[in-house]
């Protein structure tokens, strides 16, 4: 059997007190549980860790030789349930967010000033990364919660809504489109276009609406970064579309929007979490924080 961590707080107690009578005010137990416990150690042991003269107990060679080993099992136990309160209490901590890159730019640095307000001690760490390999880093619990498209055919994980995004057409100042309230989809087919990344969810949407409306991208190059693709049509090569919170990224002079309508897309975006593995304390609160904040 192995010693208690009662009998090891005995143990420490009376070796460094050498007195049952202080070591009893010490552990706040009496003095014939301290001499049960004493016993019940030696016991499991296999021999004495005192030797027991009229004034005082003194340890044995072997007692001496414990000692540290004792008190470092005490602080260990000490730290282990020291350190779980304080991921418990959210006072200590890490949270790993994979997020799309439209999401990781235009939400999430709002979020992470609200959240190291909140929690100074957690530490946050941000990877800007495409749908697929959102789904893949939660389903595999390298990020513990992700920020993205609903997955599709994943019955791992879980899609929790948190906001709608639309998509819009980005122009260049001056350019005839702008002279529109709204664009609709077919008449993208008649300008130079700057597309984003293949790979990418909102490339995939693009794909499927126009050839739904019938009509072929006329795309000059393809960027894989936002803020490419918003340099190049501030330059003048073309036009491109992106989802509204993008904008936020691009923002700058020599660049206008116009909301994109026949058919008006709505793109439904939210939280994704493991049915596999249940999220910490510091990861619930983190994700209250994106639904109270979005």
């Amino acid at each position: 059997m192995n010693p208690s961590i009662q009998q090891l707080r005995v143990f420490v107690a009376v070796a460094h007190s050498r007195s049952l009578a202080e070591a009893s005010e010490r552990v706040h137990l009496s003095q014939p549980a301290i001499s049960i416990a004493l016993r019940k150690l030696e016991e499991n042991v296999g021999g004495a860790l005192f030797a027991r003269t009229t004034r005082q107990l003194v340890l044995t060679p072997e007692g001496e030789a414990f000692l540290p080993v004792a008190v470092r099992l005490l602080n260990d136990w000490n730290e282990a349930f020291e350190d779980l309160n304080d991921q418990f209490s959210k006072q200590r901590g890490k949270v790993t967010v994979a997020a799309l890159p439209t999401l990781a730019a235009g939400l999430f640095p709002r979020v992470i000033k609200l959240f190291h307000e909140a929690y100074p001690r957690i530490n946050l760490s941000l990877h800007d990364v495409l749908a697929d390999q959102i789904n893949q880093m939660v389903r595999e619990g390298r990020a513990d919660l992700g920020l993205s498209v609903p997955p599709s055919d994943a019955d791992d994980l879980t899609f929790e809504p948190v906001l709608e995004d639309s998509y819009v057409v980005v122009c260049p100042c001056g350019h005839p489109l702008l002279a529109q309230s709204a664009v609709a989809w077919s008449q993208l087919a008649a300008y130079p276009f700057i597309g984003i990344n293949r790979l990418s969810s909102s490339r995939q949407d693009i794909d499927r609406i126009m050839q739904s409306v019938g009509e072929r991208l006329d795309i000059l190059c393809d960027a894989r970064q936002i803020a490419t693709v918003g340099r190049m049509v501030a330059a003048g090569l073309g036009i491109s579309v992106l989802p509204s919170l993008s904008f936020r990224q691009i923002a700058a002079d020599g660049i206008e929007y116009r909301p994109l309508v026949e058919p008006t897309i709505r793109r439904e975006l939210g939280i994704i979490l493991s049915r596999r593995h249940p999220p910490s304390a510091a990861t619930s609160a983190l994700r209250e924080l994106i639904h109270h904040h979005e």
